[in-house]
């Protein structure tokens, strides 16, 4: 079966910015607040849907298959099977590409699917050293055995393992996600000044967009137990400047690098979620639709120049449906670095790189600027990596609902070498 999928709504809760402690929210709390105000303005009942699957890449220990979890916390009762998937930063894309196969199969017709990620969260571990000595100090059995032990002990026992660091890094290449950066903005001759000179359009774009209310039926208030609430992306800077941005000192090649924190995305907390139905689904129910999911694809690339998975994803889909770059009324790319962006905007303009590593005749193209992130992206908004990819077709499907029939294209670099791209069509049920 070829089923059509439509995009019924979808909400999200406020990204907010790690700040060196663990944030309000565990991921699983994140993840209900977007749902439960989701599922509420529905005409259907959460033990209604057929499933729930959630993109999660740091879930706490207490929180193993977290969509289990949220489908539970959020009334879909027992008989409603779910289940978490992990593709890295394409974990919340990843969530609605599945539902969308289910749905497309016929072997579903209402699924609740996105993604969410308490990074502030991520545990801090004992190093292997400590582990060790812990699990010989309990397996002594008097009380000089014990005494010997700790004879044994070091200081350096003690040294914290950061879960955080390790997954933002490839063990099979050695390079953490911003060294993977550096190699795409040497690779492409990507100064600092282009870097932080789209760091600071973003920042912009996305001040511009929440002032004008752009997120208001995006964004749902996310309540803290003490009272205090929060209504808002904060890690946006409307006051920063191409000054400010210089004055940041390179984070991942102190000596010759030009990535920094400020043309970065943003360490996050953050859910979205939606909610995908089959056309009987829609047309039974009498449900809204925002949009349509087209297809998706998916791509493998170096891993140590993962930013340019979505060059390799998109080309792929657009040949699925032959389709040009000119054909997508918007696109949102994550903006994991703005070396990453601009990297991707030259590849795709390349004839060298499409003819050597797309197997092209032709260069695709370069996005049209205007057209690429124009509320802004994660440099300035954050990047809660199991969120991202929900988050991006979420605000596609919002933004193109004036533009009925309109296609556009949410797309990600993944860490591991990996690209995916997802198209969206506009409009409502026709």
């Amino acid at each position: 079966m070829n089923a059509r999928v439509f995009i019924v709504d979808g909400a999200r809760t406020p990204f907010l910015k790690a700040r060196n402690e663990p944030g309000p929210f565990s991921a699983a709390d994140l993840a209900v607040m977007a749902g439960r105000a989701l599922l509420a303005r529905q005409p259907f009942r959460p033990e209604d849907l057929d499933e729930v699957i959630v993109g999660c890449v740091i879930a706490a220990p207490d929180e193993a298959n977290i969509a289990r979890i949220v489908g539970l916390r959020l009334g879909t009762g027992f008989a409603v099977p779910a289940f978490t998937v992990q593709r890295n930063c394409a974990s919340g894309l990843q969530a609605l590409a599945s539902a969308f196969d289910r749905i497309s199969a016929g072997r579903a017709h209402l699924i609740l699917a996105g993604g969410t990620e308490a990074m502030s969260r991520a545990p801090i571990q004992w190093n292997m050293a400590m582990s060790r000595w812990l699990a010989r100090f309990y397996r002594a059995k008097t009380v000089k055995q014990r005494l010997q032990s700790l004879t044994n002990f070091r200081l350096t026992h003690l040294k914290p393992v950061f879960s955080l660091l390790l997954g933002l890094s490839d063990p099979v290449v050695g390079l953490s996600m911003g060294q993977t950066a550096e190699i795409v903005a040497h690779r492409f001759g990507i100064g600092r000044v282009a870097q932080d000179s789209y760091a600071l359009q973003s920042h912009q774009r996305l001040a511009r967009a929440a002032d004008a209310g752009l997120f208001q039926t995006e964004i749902e208030i996310a309540y803290e137990s003490n009272g205090q609430f929060h209504a808002a992306d904060d890690g946006v800077r409307p006051d920063t400047t191409l000054d400010k941005l210089a004055q940041l000192k390179p984070v991942f090649d102190r000596h010759y690098g030009t990535v920094t924190s400020g043309n970065s995305s943003q360490i996050t907390d953050g859910a979205a979620l939606l909610v995908l139905a089959s056309e009987s689904a829609v047309k039974r129910l009498g449900l809204p639709v925002l949009g349509e999911i087209v297809d998706h694809a998916w791509a493998g690339v170096d891993p140590a120049q993962m930013g340019l998975g979505p060059v390799h994803a998109t080309a792929k889909l657009l040949a699925a449906h032959k389709l040009g770059i000119n054909d997508l009324a918007h696109v949102e790319m994550n903006e994991a670095f703005s070396a990453q962006v601009l990297a991707c905007q030259s590849a795709f303009a390349s004839e060298t790189y499409a003819r050597e590593e797309l197997a092209l005749k032709a260069p695709l193209g370069a996005i049209d600027p205007a057209r690429l992130n124009p509320d802004g992206g994660a440099v300035a908004l954050g990047h809660p990596v199991g969120a991202t990819g929900a988050r991006l077709v979420l605000h596609l499907a919002r933004s193109l609902r004036a533009q009925p029939g309109a296609l556009g294209l949410a797309t990600l670099c993944i860490g591991g070498g990996q690209g995916g791209a997802m198209l969206v069509r506009g409009g409502g049920l026709v």
